[in-house]
């Protein structure tokens, strides 16, 4: 998040599709509508509303088309999350602008980045431009069907190269574990609300690293953890959010 933005611009609400029991967070708007219809716009958008101060952020999400990763019949380019199947969601544009940003500087070329709950693969593609070849984006997504989904996203996007090359990866598993095989992670963003900071994800943050995560069940915090160099852990709430919860695959399908 931008230091600058009020906790109430980003503050959200859910909605519940009762009919597909679907879990939407919906957070508060910059823009809607349709008047937005390229991905430059998009970012423009949100350089308009200083959501976006970092140039290499802007350039990052100008070069990963969020089209390529929003299912069809939406409107990939709305300020909203959108439904992607399996009762989860891509976050708004902002929410990722934000986490990249928040993230930057643990993002820079050959560091390693984890991304817990890939969904669509939008952010670990983004992750993979930011860290670049010398470095590695990983993606942990517990729904088989979306790690396909993302896969073929990300082939079609800036980032099949990473891709092909094997700098970026996109695996099946249970977030809240991490990815072992990889860790020490500069950054970790995980894209669901854990009720609480799983200890896999401290463990698995390189000194020096930051995590970004939302917090909580009802009423959730978007918290940055920072490993000191000592190993020791500094905490912040960074704003007011509202996710799907990090949860098991089980309790994801039955939308729990």
């Amino acid at each position: 998040m931008n230091g600058t933005l009020h906790v109430c611009v980003f503050l959200s609400c859910s909605l519940i599709f009762s009919k597909q029991n679907i879990i939407l967070h919906k957070i508060q708007q910059f823009w809607s509508g349709s008047a937005i219809n390229e991905n430059k716009g998009m970012v423009d958008n949100l350089q308009r509303y200083g959501v976006i101060t970092s140039k290499k952020v802007a350039e990052v999400m100008e070069t990963i088309d969020r089209a390529l990763f929003v299912p069809g019949g939406l409107q990939p380019y709305v300020d909203s999350p959108m439904p992607i199947g399996y009762n989860a969601t891509i976050s708004a544009p902002h929410m990722h602008a934000s986490c990249l940003q928040l993230l930057e500087k643990n993002l820079q070329p050959g560091m390693r980045a984890l991304d817990v709950g890939s969904g669509t693969g939008y952010l670990t593609a983004c992750f993979a431009l930011m860290v670049g070849p010398e470095g590695r984006a990983i993606g942990v997504e517990h729904i088989p069907e979306l790690v396909s989904f993302s896969t073929e996203n990300i082939k079609k996007s800036a980032a099949a190269q990473p891709l092909k090359d094997g700098s970026l990866s996109v695996h099946i598993g249970d977030g809240r574990q991490g990815w072992p095989e990889f860790a020490p992670y500069d950054a970790i963003h995980v894209g669901a609300a854990a009720p609480e900071i799983p200890q896999p994800l401290i463990d698995q943050l390189k000194p020096g690293g930051r995590m970004v995560i939302p917090v909580g069940n009802i009423f959730q915090d978007l918290k940055v953890v920072d490993k000191n160099s000592d190993g020791s852990i500094s905490i912040r709430t960074e704003t007011s959010v509202r996710y799907v919860p990090l949860t098991s695959r089980e309790a994801q399908l039955r939308g729990q």
